[in-house]
């Protein structure tokens, strides 16, 4: 199984709750997942990003102070919370997740930081906003990284995989190769990692160790096979202990029987030697 990978050090930054929200002002409704046209097509490789970031970094959401979400809200206008954009995915470190998700919205203000990271999984009806309207928002809002997935050979997004580092407040292209194996791939400093385009799949590669990240049903796989490898080998312990015990029961009930056989020819010597004792 893949170690996960410990977020950059960053203190958890407190939380500053500003206010109630008034949920019923607002012209959407973030306890309900509104899902895009082309949702299917999606989907698939939302999970599969979604399922090695958690795998890596949140431990399953495990870790309090790492936040990934997908297809949730980001407010980026503190005055009017109506002013918003939805990630496919996007993950921040240092931040305080659980009280994020309390207030059902990703407010900048209150967690005291934009995301770090961010990606876009390209569709019909999604590609231009992501190569426009979505990238000028996050660089405006200060996301230090953008990257775009395009699942139809770049059919979408101009490009089949695309990633931006924020400079000096705009966005200057990530450089992308196919080194050391031919499949496309470009550098995350946020993550420590590359996201990788293959055949239309995306895959997390490290460079550090020349290995790709397990998919997510090869991390439950994996964790599955240890679950019943511990539980066989727990098995085979308790079977072994009661083997032990058994043996241990064996042989204190064969040291009684001949402990008491011994007794019994002890006494039935003694009773002979009274009777020759009687016949004398």
């Amino acid at each position: 199984m893949t170690t996960m990978a410990a977020a950059p050090t960053i203190t958890m930054r407190p939380y500053r709750k500003q206010g109630k929200i008034d949920y019923a002002r607002l012209d959407f409704d973030p306890y309900k997942l509104v899902l895009k046209p082309e949702a299917m097509d999606q989907e698939r490789p939302i999970h599969a990003i979604l399922g090695l970031l958690a795998n890596r970094f949140t431990d399953f959401e495990q870790s309090p102070d790492t936040f990934l979400s997908s297809n949730t809200i980001i407010c980026y206008d503190p005055t009017n919370l109506n002013v918003r954009v939805s990630p496919d995915v996007y993950l921040a470190f240092g931040v305080d997740a659980a009280a994020i998700r309390q207030r059902k919205l990703y407010l900048p203000w209150e967690v005291g930081k934009p995301p770090d990271w961010v990606l876009e999984i390209g569709s019909s009806s999604t590609g231009p906003e992501d190569v426009g309207r979505k990238r000028d928002i996050y660089a405006r809002i200060g996301v230090p990284e953008y990257w775009r997935f395009d699942p139809q050979d770049g059919a979408y997004h101009g490009a089949k995989l695309a990633g931006d580092r924020l400079v000096a407040g705009r966005y200057e292209p990530i450089a992308l190769t196919t080194a050391p194996d031919s499949i496309l791939k470009g550098y995350s400093a946020v993550l420590g990692l590359s996201l990788c385009w293959d055949d239309n799949w995306p895959r997390l590669y490290d460079p550090s160790t020349g290995t790709y990240l397990e998919s997510w049903p090869e991390v439950w796989e994996a964790r599955e096979a240890a679950e019943v490898q511990a539980a066989v080998e727990q098995a085979e312990r308790l079977a072994e202990r009661a083997a032990r015990e058994a043996a241990e029961h064996r042989a204190a009930s064969e040291q009684a029987a001949r402990l008491a056989a011994e007794a019994r020819i002890r006494q039935l010597e003694a009773e002979l030697r009274h009777r020759q004792a009687d016949r004398d």
